[in-house]
């Protein structure tokens, strides 16, 4: 990617036929706060997060968009109403030596089983691949979120590797599912 499209990444909404997705600001901490503070929306992580934890969780997605080439997870809100109900985005990840940009995706459980995950995901790895030229994107997911797994399949996404990531001490083993740019718009085309 040249300067200019790094640092534009992300820089202007993406939208969908239901909803909106923009850059975190710190003023969405009222709204991130009490899905990452979820332990059932947060199984994933093994954990609900801290007062302390939310605070860098927001801030290392702003840091992202300065540092990682304009990357990060945004802020997803409904369309027809402005409400906050997640975050999407691409990431920087390691997967063994190997760099590599996730899509990755976190909503409150309320808004579960409507297809939203899905929704966003599409279009964060859509715009990805068309706005950035990514030749590839990954989906890293622990082995028993079988609900991100079924994003991942419906993004086209096919798993390639198995790695163990250590978090707060604990191992726990993920699946990497991933789309290189052309299967993207075999797929893309097909629908």
């Amino acid at each position: 990617m040249i300067y200019n499209e790094i640092m534009q990444a992300f820089s202007e909404d993406i939208m969908t036929e239901r909803l909106s997705l923009s850059r975190i600001r710190e003023s969405d901490r009222t709204h991130i706060a009490p899905i990452l503070q979820n332990a059932d929306v947060m199984y994933a992580w093994g954990h609900a997060f801290s007062d302390d934890e939310v605070d860098r969780w927001i801030a290392n997605q702003i840091r992202r968009y300065r540092e990682e080439d304009g990357l990060g997870l945004l802020a997803v809100r409904l369309r027809k109403d402005g409400s906050f109900i997640g975050q999407c985005g691409l990431t920087y990840q390691m997967v063994g030596d190997k760099k590599v940009v996730e899509a990755g995706y976190v909503f409150s459980d309320k808004s579960w089983h409507k297809g939203y995950a899905s929704e966003a995901a599409h279009a964060v790895v859509d715009y990805g691949f068309r706005k950035l030229s990514l030749p590839e994107i990954w989906a890293i997911i622990k082995e028993d979120n079988f609900a991100s797994m079924k994003v991942a399949e419906r993004l086209g996404m096919k798993p390639c590797d198995r790695i163990d990531k250590v978090y707060k001490g604990r191992t726990m083993p993920h699946i990497c599912y991933r789309i290189t740019k052309k299967e993207w718009e075999k797929t893309d085309a097909e629908s």
